[in-house]
């Protein structure tokens, strides 16, 4: 009789950490032969490694060290939802800034288009000038900062360097003059002073073309720094850039305009001393004019005037009462328009005179808006100045004055 035992380890086939001996007893003939049974210990189980989460004292399987238990998985649930409306409201924040933010850009047409422009859905804006024109451009199609020319050759808005130039002076009322002009539709202007000829000539002409704003068609653009006028080097400097510049110079009384330049350093903080103790100075028996002080330089016109006459001729310039300006503003622009070439569109329905401040203030032809008024600087109250000071001032600039008249060919009546 002959018996084969096979092992098998059931282990490597079932689930079971089990083990058994199956014993297969093959008898010839013999089947009441009883079959011998061996035993085999029971294989202890494997140990798998554990694991600690740190801050816990107890171990923890494979499977929980890679799945959240319900109640923190609720936990991370809500930190989900926290995030997600957390960046929703970024998201809604930036939408309504771009969809309340104005991306409209202001283009001036010529006024001959109005009729065209308001059916084609433009609508009037006073923020520059009453003649001005809005045209809403998306964004992505706004010009970019340099000088563009359309495929077709056709003229489109660029940056052209100024045909003219208001060069003074200081506290003459060459803001008022600047912003008188701008309303005419043909003009266009940079709302701050350049001073590209006296301090940042060194940029170069490209930088000074790219602070100015876009013009088309028959639109002119315009510059003022009132402070070109008494700056040694401005008028060569004008004069290779463009021999043909258009300037213009809003003149003032002198002696007014010098205390209302003390009034505005004053105002600022610049200085704390009277006018007199400003204006005078003693050489221990006389009392003598400081004519180092800036506010009494700037009056000496005739002398400035000179530096300007070796390169432009006076037909080039053109001379602004600053008083007539603010009583006859009209009569000014009537001037200022024919001198730059403009049709006359900036007339007496442009402006309101404002009793309270003694200057005019801007409105809107058709009077649906609110007259703009220039800004709170304008009409400060002068100090009270004493009565022997202004006549030494006067006795001062009088030969300065007359000269000035004779040259220009016009009397200011600042005697």
């Amino acid at each position: 009789m002959m018996m084969d035992e096979i092992i098998v380890n059931a282990e490597d086939q079932m689930p079971s950490s089990d083990t058994f001996l199956l014993v297969i007893a093959s008898m010839e003939g013999d089947t009441s032969l009883p079959v011998p049974s061996v035993g085999i210990p029971e294989k202890e189980p494997q140990t798998r490694p554990q694991s600690l989460i740190p801050g816990l004292s107890s171990p923890i399987s494979s499977r929980q060290k890679y799945f959240l238990t319900p109640a923190k998985r609720k936990d991370a649930a809500l930190l989900w939802r926290l995030l997600f409306f957390c960046a929703f409201l970024i998201f809604s924040f930036y939408l309504c800034l771009r969809i309340w933010t104005p991306h409209d850009q202001l283009v001036n047409l010529d006024w001959l288009e109005v009729g065209t422009v308001i059916e084609s859905g433009s609508y009037l804006m006073e923020e520059r000038s009453s003649l001005q024109l809005q045209q809403q451009i998306p964004r992505r199609t706004r010009p970019l900062r340099q000088q563009v020319t359309a495929s077709n050759g056709s003229p489109t808005p660029t940056r052209q360097l100024p045909q003219a130039i208001i060069i003074g002076v200081k506290k003459g009322g060459t803001r008022a003059l600047l912003e008188y002009i701008r309303m005419h539709p043909q003009v266009r202007a940079p709302g701050s002073e350049m001073h590209f000829f006296d301090r940042h000539y060194e940029r170069g002409i490209d930088w000074y073309r790219n602070q100015m704003p876009l013009t088309s068609g028959s639109q002119i653009t315009i510059e003022k720094t009132p402070s070109y006028f008494v700056t040694r080097d401005v008028p060569k400097r004008v004069y290779q850039m463009d021999k043909k510049m258009k300037l213009i110079i809003v003149v003032r009384d002198p002696i007014t305009r010098a205390i209302s330049d003390y009034t505005q350093a004053r105002s600022k903080g610049r200085s704390n001393r009277d006018f007199h103790e400003m204006a005078f100075y003693s050489n221990g028996t006389h009392r003598l004019l400081d004519t180092s002080w800036g506010a009494l330089r700037i009056g000496l016109y005739s002398q400035h005037l000179d530096k300007w006459l070796k390169y432009f001729p006076l037909e080039q310039m053109l001379f602004v009462s600053g008083e007539e300006l603010i009583h006859n503003p009209v009569g000014q622009m009537d001037k200022v328009q024919e001198f730059l070439g403009l049709t006359k569109l900036v007339g007496p329905q442009h402006f309101f005179f404002d009793s309270k401040k003694g200057f005019p203030c801007l409105k809107r032809p058709d009077a649906q808006m609110r007259p703009r008024c220039l800004g709170k600087s304008k009409g400060r109250q002068h100090p009270h100045i004493a009565p022997d000071v202004i006549a030494q001032l006067r006795d001062f600039y009088k030969k300065f004055n007359q000269r000035l008249y004779s040259i220009v060919g016009k009397d200011f009546h600042w005697m």
